[in-house]
């Protein structure tokens, strides 16, 4: 049985969970809006991961007898000045991300709730991942610098991400 506590804070991180697919269907559209289909895609396949994290986090929540409370999603930015522009926010929003699910591990702790930090592994797990993700297509963007050619082979290749769903 899950504390009031830890009910509340996974009920507020479900809440971030939607805000970043919020976030990143925005900048899909953005990136739809100025040709680069590819990223645009890659956006809306991280849309359906931070969904299926939220999925997750209200399965578990329910499964553990507690009650799921949605809140209203804060808007997000919808303006970017290019394709790295959108991919150092995204690495900056997963960072802010990990922290957020760091500090639900801490509650849990806290609380000396095991099951839900051996439930939260996974997504200690996953951040890492996302982090690593963005890192890296920041850093290839750099590399591309304005050069039209390399920015293109990153969409060609950012278009053929594929969504595989988590086990939930």
């Amino acid at each position: 049985m899950l504390t009031k506590k830890m009910v509340d804070c996974l009920n507020e991180q479900i809440n971030k969970e939607i805000y970043s697919a919020y976030l990143y269907l925005g900048m899909g559209s953005y990136a739809a809006s100025i040709g680069l289909n590819g990223v645009a895609n890659w956006f809306t396949i991280q849309v359906q991961e931070e969904l299926s994290h939220a999925q997750k986090m209200y399965n578990y929540v329910i499964q553990q007898g507690g009650k799921s409370v949605l809140k209203a999603i804060d808007e997000p930015p919808q303006e970017f000045s290019s394709a790295l522009d959108l991919f150092e926010k995204t690495l900056a929003h997963e960072q802010k991300v990990t922290g957020l699910i760091n500090a639900l591990v801490a509650v849990a702790n806290e609380e000396n709730d095991n099951a839900t930090k051996i439930f939260l592994q996974w997504f200690v797990t996953e951040q890492i991942e996302e982090e690593d993700n963005a890192s890296n297509l920041v850093q290839r963007l750099k590399l591309v610098g304005k050069d039209g050619n390399g920015l293109l082979l990153v969409d060609q290749e950012l278009a053929q991400r594929i969504f595989t769903p988590p086990v939930v």
